[in-house]
């Protein structure tokens, strides 16, 4: 009598280890499942690209204000980039922008807008923050090949030659920063 409790009970235990076990089996089979048809029918997040780019070109200011205290201008710009990167994916590309820049007491501040076409048509435009020297910038529209674009970075003066004409100035900045293009 016990011997036949001791089966009885040996088998149920055994009943319960091999339930579990399909159980678990099961469950990291349809796990595999899941993770392979997401991974074949949902799109995967891009991936962040660096950006290089020398930017060059010609702006046209007017002043509404003019003082040594307050300075207020608009700014209209015009040029073309040179891609640093193998990439090249923004060689060639021109640009058009508009703004609004603040000198007070010798400190830089503006609020800019850009609108870079690649030589095939497609646009991007960049919204700008300048404090200082130094610019913030990030990606708010794009058509063609650049529809979805996101990313940000930063833009410095590389160099500023004496005005041709005055009313104007001439330069390069260097654009660094990241981008990622939805899939």
């Amino acid at each position: 009598m016990k011997l036949l409790k001791s089966r009885r009970l040996m088998l149920i235990l055994l009943s319960f280890a091999l339930i579990f076990a399909f159980g678990v089996m099961t469950s990291v089979a349809q796990e595999k499942q899941i993770r392979d048809f997401l991974q074949k029918n949902v799109p995967s997040a891009a991936k962040a690209e660096n950006i290089d780019v020398t930017s060059c070109g010609d702006n046209k200011m007017t002043a509404i204000v003019s003082s040594e205290e307050l300075t207020i201008m608009g700014i209209e710009g015009k040029g073309i980039t040179m891609d640093n990167l193998p990439s090249k994916i923004y060689d060639n590309m021109t640009y058009h922008g508009v703004g609004i820049l603040k000198i007070e007491k010798g400190k830089f501040s503006g609020s800019f807008y850009y609108k870079y076409m690649d030589p095939g048509g497609d646009f991007f435009v960049v919204e700008v923050s300048q404090v200082g020297m130094e610019r913030d910038w990030k990606y708010i529209y794009g058509t063609g090949k650049w529809r979805g674009i996101t990313g940000a970075g930063k833009a410095i003066y590389l160099t500023k030659g004496k005005p041709i004409v005055p009313g104007t100035s001439q330069g390069c900045m260097k654009i660094t920063g990241t981008y990622e293009l939805k899939k």
